[in-house]
């Protein structure tokens, strides 16, 4: 079994975990280590088990996906986090994406093209369904003008880190590619953030693939 490809649903509809546990485990390389039925009992698990990646239902009972996914954020945990749903609604992506989660998939996605969507979350990629990048990147740029945001006003380092999350890439990545260190990436990260004014690393990516599109 390889390392690193440990994985946690949340869902609150049993009929899907099945559906999606059998998936996974149609792929050798990939580990269903525990699955939850609510968003408690969710965040408690992954403290338990502390998953590389966690496919998390929006729409639960109780305590919903985004409080859940705040909650794993707030907790430290070191995973994944990639929102698999049936709701396309533009707020849920938006809420979701500024909560922290690492993708937004639905749930009427092919099998094979969420296995490839899980592998390349946990290769440190971010990971939307092709239907909605366009959602989001809309909804980025409705909320703000470009003239509000300009990437002249962040330094050589942060406008090369940019471009390495405009390219889906973690931390680990971005740093090897620029021979530093995952400490300072992360630093420079809620730098230019803070700058231009995003709450997550995602919004900042889908804002600079928008921006390269145009230029």
């Amino acid at each position: 079994m390889s390392e690193g490809n440990r994985i946690l649903i949340i869902d609150d509809h049993p009929l899907f975990r099945k559906g999606v546990s059998q998936l996974i485990a149609m792929a050798p390389h990939l580990q269903l280590v525990g699955e939850a039925s609510s968003g408690e009992q969710g965040v408690a698990k992954a403290r338990e088990l502390d998953p590389d990646l966690i496919l998390l239902d929006l729409h639960m009972k109780s305590m919903n996906g985004i409080d859940t996914l705040k909650a794993i954020r707030d907790a430290g945990l070191d995973c994944r986090v990639v929102i698999l749903t049936v709701s396309d609604h533009a707020d849920d992506l938006v809420a979701a994406i500024r909560s922290g989660a690492d993708g937004y998939l639905l749930k009427d996605m092919e099998p094979e093209d969420l296995l490839a969507a899980i592998d390349q979350a946990l290769n440190g990629s971010t990971v939307i369904g092709e239907r909605l990048s366009g959602l989001l990147a809309r909804a980025i740029r409705e909320e703000t003008t470009s003239s509000q945001r300009d990437n002249a006003m962040l330094t050589k380092r942060e406008q090369e880190i940019l471009h390495g999350l405009a390219q889906g890439l973690s931390n680990k990545p971005i740093a090897r590619n620029l021979d530093i260190t995952e400490a300072t990436v992360k630093v420079h990260v809620k730098n230019l953030l803070k700058k231009l004014g995003f709450r997550s690393r995602l919004e900042a990516a889908v804002w600079a693939v928008g921006r390269d599109a145009r230029a």
